[in-house]
């Protein structure tokens, strides 16, 4: 299964017939079936889940995980961190940990669970917990393709950090998969705030400047 993603900077318009299209970078697709499947693909094995800390970053940004997945969360900075998540994904708080320990935590139910530190604000990162393996995620130029999906009737649902779709109702949607290529052409997107521009700390206040802190 393909498709291109496009993301409008108009808020309003329905018809983006007369606007400015951009690429549509890093926005997840994924099917979910509506039936019992004769067959599902083989997990294949894959090493732990990590999201690490370094250089005052997560690494990676977007970590998808098949849900109910442990996720290590090691610190690689030579100082302390504190990693919490208080959005409706997985709401966790991992309290402070030194330079070359780790925590880690399940992520028991599907969704996004956006994380945060609550020492140092410029840090971000997006967890991403899906019960299928019917996933992909677009390229530069927005194509995304989802490979070895099997035929039968899906929920088609899109997610990203700086998009949403035109209209509230337009996914979930039904489509269906046949034996033929499935080409579902452009997905129509607009720009939308990231949650990450104005998240406070893990007690719901501003960051607070600490002069002369060492990290």
């Amino acid at each position: 299964m393909s498709a291109t993603i496009a993301v409008h900077a108009a808020q309003s318009s329905r018809d983006p017939s007369n606007e400015k299209a951009s690429g549509g970078s890093d926005v997840v697709v994924w099917l979910s079936p509506l039936q019992t499947l004769a067959s599902r693909p083989v997990a294949s094995a894959h090493p732990p889940y990590r999201l690490m800390q370094k250089d005052k970053q997560f690494i990676p940004h977007l970590l998808i995980v098949p849900t109910g997945t442990n996720v290590e969360f090691p610190n690689a900075d030579p100082f302390f961190h504190n990693v919490f998540s208080l959005f409706n994904g997985k709401r966790f708080d991992l309290g402070l940990y030194e330079s070359g320990s780790s925590r880690s935590v399940k992520f028991d139910r599907d969704g996004v669970s956006y994380i945060f530190c609550n020492i140092h604000p410029e840090m971000g990162a997006v967890v991403l917990a899906l019960s299928t393996p019917f996933y992909g995620v677009s390229g530069p130029d927005g194509a995304v393709v989802i490979h070895g999906v099997p035929q039968g009737s899906y929920h088609l649902n899109v997610w990203s950090e700086r998009a949403k779709p035109l209209e509230p109702g337009d996914f979930p949607r039904e489509i269906q998969v046949t034996t033929t290529p499935t080409n579902l052409g452009a997905i129509q997107m607009k720009a939308a705030e990231s949650v990450r521009g104005n998240h406070k700390n893990k007690f719901g206040e501003a960051y607070r400047d600490m002069p002369g802190k060492p990290y």
